[in-house]
């Protein structure tokens, strides 16, 4: 795992929450949507199918238990989760929040105009709640 970096558009757009057993857990920056991503921890992954299917299966539990966390916390509607790849091609995963109400329903969120940083801290304590949720203390 030591050849493992985060792209640096995932670094910029995103706050670390934790550390799942396969996955990195990063919250992304726009208070509209309350959206985890999960990155496997593993050098060079582009596809699902990248991964062994040990680990498929792995990240797959690890979706499950982010999208309850997010969930429980948010008191969501519905769970959005994809894995598209097209602007930031390293395997990572999109676990979102959503709402009728919220500014992109029922559409995506992608491309739904342009992010809204939360209030100072806000996004820091959602950090340390959700990876509470997932098991990091």
């Amino acid at each position: 795992m030591t050849d493992f970096a985060l792209h640096s558009r995932l670094a910029a757009d995103t706050l670390p929450v934790c550390d799942l057993s396969l996955s990195r857990a990063l919250l992304m920056r726009d208070a509209r949507f309350p959206w985890l991503i999960l990155v496997p921890r593993r050098p060079d992954l582009r596809e699902f199918t990248d991964l062994p299917a040990s680990e498929r299966a792995t990240l797959m539990e690890e979706i499950a238990a982010a999208s309850r966390a997010l969930a429980a916390e948010t008191g969501a509607e519905k769970m959005n989760v994809g894995a598209l790849g097209n602007v930031v091609s390293q395997l990572h995963v999109h676990v979102v929040a959503r709402f009728a109400a919220d500014a992109a329903w029922p559409g995506p969120v992608w491309g739904s105009g342009a992010a809204l940083p939360y209030a100072e801290g806000a996004a820091e304590r959602l950090a340390t709640r959700l990876g509470a949720a997932l098991g990091f203390r």
